[in-house]
């Protein structure tokens, strides 16, 4: 039944300013690729490409025969490199770097040809390798855009995610953040200490029939969340004798040996089958079920809940437990109950950067803060966006 509160998240602007940024790169990105895409569509993309393919197929072509064409290496090499090189440079008067490729062929012109001549072909294509830089460029700003689109769509989702979080921090500002949370802290904590020690000494000395007994009837209760014993564990204990010792000394029967066992119990087989298969059930059997949580239910709700838990605890603690129990229903009857509880919830949920928001008085700036950016972000993102 106890239970820690859940934490919204803490109050860190750095998730707004990530989502800024993100969107202020997306728009960086988003303009270089247009700008890019813009100069290629001005050239023609289809002619861009003409030269570029040009421009690898001519560097291609050089790369190969160098070697062999120079000097008065293999003349068939010669030739046929003259012509490959002539078909790769071949373009239209009206070609982009037209006479970049009509330099080219021109260097290599000649009857005998040397390095400097390849060379001089090189440099003669220069022009031409822009438009090879200018797809390149194109392709790597459009990777840059969409890691940046990527990004921003991230930080725009945490961005959400903290805004809920900021609007439920607001949402608490009602609470008294001054009001002595220890009144209800204390005796929750100091009866939880004394039940769970309680039903530790039950579940060692009573014996297994006695405590499934006690979480039958505690799992009948609506506030009670007890876990009743498998089917086969509660008939072996109902069935045996063996079920009238305590559970851990069931759990020490079933590590020993079948020669031992049987000093112990009638049927050494039907223990081992039934209480070996179960042992994590039995030793996570605790007083959980009758705790109360923290920070603690609604008034009315609570105090309901201790009168079904009274007549159980009673069964397992002493009277000055049970007299604890019902003090804290006495609180939770109070007026002043409900303003000390809900200062007792909000501190549970929230951490010591949101609790300065709230006691400084700036939660609300924050939310207007992260509505703001959060629409920019969301602008972007419906500007920016590629079919």
């Amino acid at each position: 039944m106890s239970g820690a509160g859940a934490t919204t998240g803490a109050a860190d602007p750095d998730t707004v300013r990530a989502a800024g940024e993100a969107a202020a790169t997306l728009r960086e990105r988003y303009d270089e690729l247009a700008r890019i895409e813009g100069r290629i569509a001005d050239l023609g993309r289809d002619r861009i490409e003409a030269a570029a393919d040009a421009y690898r197929r001519a560097h291609r072509v050089l790369d190969r025969y160098e070697e062999d064409a120079v000097g008065t290496g293999d003349f068939g090499s010669y030739v046929q490199f003259r012509g490959e090189f002539g078909d790769a440079v071949d373009a239209d008067d009206d070609a982009l770097a037209a006479d970049a490729f009509a330099d080219a062929e021109e260097a290599v012109d000649k009857r005998r040809l040397s390095e400097s001549d390849f060379a001089a072909a090189r440099e003669a294509l220069e022009p031409a390798g822009e438009y090879v830089d200018l797809l390149a460029d194109r392709d790597e700003a459009l990777d840059d855009y969409r890691a940046a689109r990527k990004a921003a769509r991230e930080a725009k989702k945490a961005l959400d995610a903290r805004l809920d979080e900021l609007r439920e921090v607001a949402d608490m500002a009602d609470a008294d953040l001054d009001a002595d949370v220890a009144r209800l802290r204390k005796p929750i904590a100091s009866y939880n200490d004394a039940v769970r020690e309680a039903f530790d000494s039950f579940y060692k000395s009573a014996s297994a029939r006695d405590v499934f007994s006690f979480l039958d009837r505690a799992d009948g209760t609506p506030f009670v969340d007890a876990d009743v014993p498998p089917t086969d564990l509660r008939e072996y204990v109902e069935e045996y004798d063996a079920g009238e010792e305590p559970l851990p000394t069931l759990l020490e029967y079933a590590d020993y040996s079948n020669s031992k066992l049987e000093h112990y119990v009638d049927d050494p087989g039907a223990l081992r089958t039934a209480v070996a298969v179960h042992r994590t059930y039995v030793e996570r059997l605790d007083a959980e079920p009758l705790t109360l949580d923290w920070p603690p239910a609604e008034g009315d709700e609570l105090a309901y809940e201790i009168d079904e838990l009274i007549p159980l605890v009673s069964r397992v603690a002493d009277d000055e437990t049970v007299a604890s129990l019902r003090s804290i229903r006495d609180l939770a009857r109070d007026e002043a109950y409900e303003r000390l509880r809900r200062a007792a919830a909000v501190r549970d949920a929230l951490d010591d950067a949101e609790l300065a928001l709230l006691a400084e008085e700036r939660i609300d700036d924050r939310v207007r803060e992260a509505e703001r950016t959060l629409s920019i972000a969301e602008d972007v993102l419906a500007e920016t966006e590629r079919e």
